[in-house]
């Protein structure tokens, strides 16, 4: 295999990742040692969460995928005022913190929440608890169903316009035009977002931190986290961890066995199908629809707008502690966000080459170390390094580094995602050019690669930043009152029912996570746009 020094960067990269990775899970297996691994069907405990976290996961996918599917039918087929605005609020839940999610769900659902009072107005009590099953489910469904209806609006999206023509003409609507013109294409999509759904579910943390968490309500993730932070039972934290990565391993496996290409970008926009086709019920039915994903999404996020202007907001902005969370959360996002950054174009330069070289193989591979986080959640990494340092160090002491170093791990599957096809698809096409102009190095990188990629690195740049800031999986084992984050800031505070402080704190990171999301896309793109401008003019 031919090597270039532009492959050179992305090896070294993939090394630290795989040090760093067999670290940890060797440290795993030498606490382990003692246990055997037909204890995880033996011990009615571990059977239990075990149960519990595909039995949640398999619940939240069906509750989010199925009413996704005429959700998307729904926005493919209407145009109205405020659609782009839908689009973008459904985006927007990718990036938004999960415990502002949770915060604004325990707003409206919650037992002293808006809905609650209307009920206790008319002399009646709410028929359900937030807390447990009921609540997880409700969380996943507001965090995933806007997701899949996205993705599989994409899919729909991509159409041929010449199908929507031929059905026109055979006078096609209803049932049969789904069935024959919708649903062919849905099915190649929803074994893909079903199984990322699933997924992320599965592999949910702070979801089941805030609404479970109970005996009854507990998966292998927070097992862990209960394990290592309150019994300090190394050996059982590092079993469940090995087993948690053998579950995730095993998933990502049977799912490539129906994955397709799964668009990320959105399809052409099409005018909708044409009048003759539609009819009065056809509109009820997508109005419906587009309502009930509204009254889903819509209230939480307002809640949280709304809550967090309260008597509280002047106290708690005055509270240092506060601004101490806020500072270690944007020093760590940023950082975080550099690394993966970094990272993940040197992994994609090197495998871009080898691609070009036509060992495909080998460039697969190397991308699939960069997404090694997917298969290994950063709970399992997190307790690896926490047994592998507190042989060498004071764990505690280093908390910072490694919570760093797993929230780069964790964004760099989506900057690999955002930029392998931009990156492959620009040495295809500027390669020769730039070999015959002698142009490499500094000055190809910025004179081509920059310009060319600004906007799919803004878009890599702003989901890594946002996502590490409101992670709140490996601070949740390394954080303590010296070090705190703004997601663990906000936990604590919702943990001893300080509702209205941690409001204040919701409605701070929801702001921070949104304004930092626009503000770097914004950035990037306005210069990118007017660069464009120069050279045109």
């Amino acid at each position: 295999m031919l090597l270039s020094r532009s492959s050179l960067p992305g090896l070294f990269s993939a090394g630290l990742i795989l040090i760093v990775v067999g670290g940890a899970l060797s440290a795993l297996l030498t606490q382990a040692t003692e246990l055997q691994p037909l204890s995880v069907w033996q011990d009615p405990y571990l059977r239990h969460v075990t149960a519990f976290s595909f039995k949640q996961a398999l619940l939240s996918t069906l509750l989010s995928v199925i009413p996704a599917i005429p959700v998307a039918y729904a926005l493919s087929r209407r145009r109205f005022p405020g659609r782009a605005i839908l689009l973008r609020l459904f985006a927007m839940t990718v990036v938004l913190p999960v415990l502002v999610a949770v915060f604004g769900l325990l707003a409206i659902y919650g037992n002293s929440g808006l809905l609650a009072q209307w009920l206790a107005a008319l002399d009646m009590r709410l028929p359900f608890s937030i807390y447990g099953l009921n609540g997880i489910l409700l969380a996943h469904v507001f965090l995933n169903l806007p997701l899949a209806s996205r993705l599989l609006l994409q899919s729909l999206e991509g159409i041929p316009a010449e199908q929507h023509q031929l059905a026109a003409h055979l006078g096609m609507k209803g049932w049969p035009l789904f069935r024959l013109v919708a649903w062919p294409r849905l099915r190649q999509q929803l074994p893909q977002v079903a199984g990322l759904v699933f997924m992320l579910c599965f592999t949910s943390f702070a979801v089941i931190m805030s609404l479970g968490g109970g005996p009854k309500a507990t998966t292998i993730e927070l097992a862990i986290y209960q394990a290592l932070r309150y019994d300090f039972d190394l050996a059982a934290g590092a079993m469940l961890a090995l087993w948690q990565m053998l579950l995730c391993c095993s998933l990502v496996l049977f799912g490539q066995r129906f994955a397709k290409p799964l668009s990320t970008l959105s399809g052409r926009v099409r005018q909708g199908h044409p009048n003759y086709l539609d009819s009065h019920t056809a509109r009820v039915w997508d109005g419906c629809w587009i309502g009930l994903v509204l009254l889903l999404v819509l209230p939480p996020m307002l809640a949280v707008l709304s809550a967090g202007l309260n008597s509280q907001l002047p106290q708690l902005l005055a509270t240092p502690a506060l601004w101490q969370a806020v500072t270690h959360s944007l020093q760590i996002a940023a950082l975080a966000c550099v690394l993966a950054l970094i990272s993940g174009i040197t992994i994609l330069c090197a495998s871009r080459y080898w691609r070009l070289q036509r060992y495909r193989l080998s460039a697969d591979g190397l991308e699939l170390i960069g997404t090694i986080i997917l298969v290994t959640p950063g709970l399992v990494i997190s307790t690896g390094l926490f047994l592998l340092l507190r042989e060498f160090t004071d764990v505690f002491a280093s908390a910072f580094w490694v919570v760093v170093a797993v929230n780069a791990l964790m964004a760099l599957p989506y900057v690999i995602k955002t930029l392998s096809q931009p990156m492959l698809h620009l040495a295809q096409q500027y390669n020769p050019l730039c070999q015959s102009l002698g142009m490499r190095g500094l000055s190809r990188l910025y004179l081509v690669e920059w310009r060319a990629l600004r906007k799919p690195i803004a878009q890599a740049m702003a989901i890594s930043f946002v996502l590490s800031l409101g992670d709140l999986g490996a601070i949740a084992l390394f954080g303590s009152q010296d070090f705190q984050t703004l997601p663990l800031y906000l936990f604590q505070l919702m943990d001893s029912y300080q509702m209205e402080a941690a409001a204040v704190a919701a409605l701070l990171l929801l702001l921070l996570s949104l304004g930092i999301f626009t503000a770097v896309e914004s950035l990037l793109l306005s210069r990118s746009l007017s660069s464009a401008r120069t050279v045109n003019g």
